[in-house]
Formats: structure tokens, sequence, C-alpha cells
């Protein structure tokens, strides 16, 4: 298996980012399935930006920045998960979710439906902000339910050390680093600290199991 998938918790927690300097450390390939907002800067225009690797097209594109089946249906669209079939790629490639893993894809099926589907290890990225062990454990039940195999939390934001050995240890999930917010960000200064802060040696090996 040389796909794996980026999740979250919740939107807006830097998930875009995380698979922005995953791109980059693997050399891999990235692809959004589903795009909702087209107002500002797409998810595949910033992976492009930050980590000047190859993206491939949407398998939608949709204008309204909303839940994809509400984005889909302002544009009288039905998202056909048939059609979100896992390219294939020669060698690794980063797959990024919208929202979190109950994030509806139609009036049927959800993202975490496809998720289980594709059957590809999976990363779910966390916030280090209050609430986040709530979030964090209910999204690792939901994903071990699905039957999908989990690589481990990546966490975003300021160390919130006990916080994080909380969810590894209820979550009984593997700890794979913390990427803090950048300040300066371009694809230099995300290199530089997905380096210093996150275990690419568990990604890469749950790549190759």
């Amino acid at each position: 298996m040389t796909t794996v998938v980026v999740t979250g918790t919740d939107t807006g927690i830097g998930k875009t980012i995380f698979s922005a300097g995953l791109v980059q450390a693997l050399g891999a390939r990235y692809w959004k399935p589903v795009q909702s907002g087209l107002e500002e800067e797409t998810d595949s225009q910033i992976v492009a930006r930050l980590s000047q690797g190859e993206i491939l097209p949407e398998g939608y594109l949709l204008q309204l920045p909303a839940s994809p089946h509400l984005s889909a249906e302002a544009e009288d669209v039905v998202i056909d998960p048939a059609k979100l079939a896992l390219p294939q790629v020669d060698g690794p490639l980063v797959v990024e979710g919208a929202g979190g893993l109950m994030v509806p894809l139609n009036r049927e099926v959800l993202y975490l439906d496809l998720f289980a589907q594709w059957q590809a290890p999976v990363i779910l990225c966390a916030r280090t902000q209050l609430g986040t062990i709530n979030h964090t454990l209910l999204s690792l039940k939901a994903l071990r339910a699905a039957g999908c195999a989990v690589v481990g939390v990546a966490f975003i934001g300021e160390a919130e050390p006990e916080v994080e050995e909380t969810i590894c240890q209820f979550g009984k999930v593997a700890h794979l680093g913390r990427l803090p917010m950048i300040t300066e960000l371009d694809s230099a200064s995300l290199a530089r600290a997905f380096a210093a802060n996150i275990n690419l040696d568990l990604i890469r090996e749950a790549l190759t199991s």
C-alpha cells in the first residue's frame, strides 16, 4: 500500500498544511477528492505552493464553501462515491479528506464510508486546544469501528504534553509528533518543521507494510 489518507477531528485544524509537509517529505503525489469552496486558495493550490509536489485533479470542484453534499446540491450535483476510487499512481500518494470523518458526501455516504472502502492507512490530525481529547477519541473509535487502519495521531498547535499523552493512552494509538504553528510559512520552513517534529519512520513503515 502506497497511499495514506490524512483526515482530521474537525475543519480548520491544519490538516492541509500537514498534508503539504507530508507530500514534500515523502516525495508523494497529492489528491483532494472533493473541494468545496473556490473563492479562496483551494487545498490543492496550498499543497502545490508549499510542497512543489505533483497535484492530481480533484474528483469534484464545488463553488460553495460548505459540507460537500450541500455544496453539490447547490449546483444540482450528486457526488458519486464510485467516481472517487483511489488513483493508481507510481510511488506514494497522500489523500486529504474534508472536515472530519462524519462529513457527508451525499445523503447516504459519509467520508468515513469512503475511507473504509479504500482500506488505506489513515493519519488523524488533531488540534491541541481544549476539547481535543473528546473529539480525537471519538474519531479514533469511529475509524476503528469502520475497519480503518490508523497509523497514528499527528497533533497541530502549541505543545500540550499531558493532553497528547492522554489521547494516545486511551486511544491506544501512536503519537506521530506535533507540528507547531509556523509564523512565516513557506516550503522551506514547513520542511524544517516537519523534519524536526514528525515521526516519518512510522509513516513510511505504514506505507510499506
